[in-house]
């Protein structure tokens, strides 16, 4: 990268020329990559101010062709294919704030970025998925004895109450998750104003009026669907309900008409991973966080 061209940070949502070409960047990328190389959450914050990310550019003769995003604990980044190993990825590492940087896809560019700056791999993030008789085998599911199953839309009882055991649930399931843990109400509220979120499609089971566990599912459309969190409360533990719970959701998306499903886990989490490759998923993707 040239001298000439320096990084440019903006503490705001993008103004909207910039965010078009952003958005450009994004598909380009993506194309060549076969991944996004931003996050949900991050493409939300190239709009949204109150998100509170930190955005830093490279433009190249009036044309977007670097940004990274940071929320003040990791970073994302995008290059576009044509400007690669000419130095832009390593300014825009080099200018943010923090030390973790997502690689998602972990992609032969990443890689050798990452050699190059000397980065260290601290975390693995998988994408695994299931599709034909495999996942018609794993979507069969029935109610375990003494259980049963609502959606947040017609929980049996009140919506508020329902919404603070799920809460309360997914916090016992993930206190040790850097993303999913420690949610408040605020937090749980903030998320179901994501464009795709339904209350059918956030499922639990329930032993009487106390909430075993749930699984929030994620249409991409419809043929593709997400597992995007499944928990059990703390109480419930140890109990053999980690299967139908994740049954349940299989069973609910299967219905709705998908043809391959996917989920995102740890790759050190070794007794999830061995669950969902017992019935069926297997590994798609590998995303990776590198440290400074």
């Amino acid at each position: 990268m040239n001298s000439t061209e320096a990084i440019k940070q903006t503490h705001i949502a993008l103004d909207r020329d910039l965010r078009e070409q952003a958005l450009l960047l994004l598909r380009e990328v993506s194309a060549v990559d076969g991944v996004d190389a931003l996050s949900e959450q991050f493409v939300r914050g190239l709009a949204e101010p109150g998100l509170g990310h930190t955005h830093f550019i490279v433009t190249i003769g009036g044309k977007l062709v670097g940004l990274a995003a940071s929320d003040g604990a990791t970073t994302e980044l995008a290059v576009h294919p044509a400007q690669r190993r000419q130095g832009v990825g390593k300014a825009l590492i080099d200018a943010t704030p923090t030390e973790s940087v997502w690689a998602h896809g972990n992609t032969d560019a990443a890689q050798a970025l990452a050699a190059t700056l000397r980065m260290k791999k601290t975390r693995e993030l998988l994408v695994m998925e299931i599709s034909g008789a495999a996942l018609g085998e794993a979507a069969n599911y029935s109610d375990p004895a003494g259980f049963s199953h609502s959606s947040l839309a017609n929980a049996p009882i009140a919506r508020a109450a329902a919404e603070e055991k799920w809460l309360q649930a997914n916090n016992e399931a993930f206190d040790w998750h850097p993303e999913q843990g420690g949610w408040d109400i605020h937090r749980l509220h903030r998320a179901q104003k994501a464009q795709w979120y339904r209350d059918e499609d956030v499922l639990f089971l329930w032993q009487g009026e106390e909430l075993a566990g749930f699984h929030w599912v994620k249409q991409h459309s419809a043929d593709l669907q997400e597992i995007y969190v499944v928990g059990l409360a703390a109480a419930f533990r140890g109990q053999g309900l980690g299967d139908p719970l994740v049954r349940l959701g299989l069973h609910h998306m299967k219905n709705q008409g998908a043809q391959r499903i996917i989920l995102y886990v740890e790759a050190d989490n070794a007794p999830a991973f061995a669950a969902y490759e017992k019935l069926g998923f297997s590994v798609a993707e590998r995303h990776v966080v590198y440290e400074k």
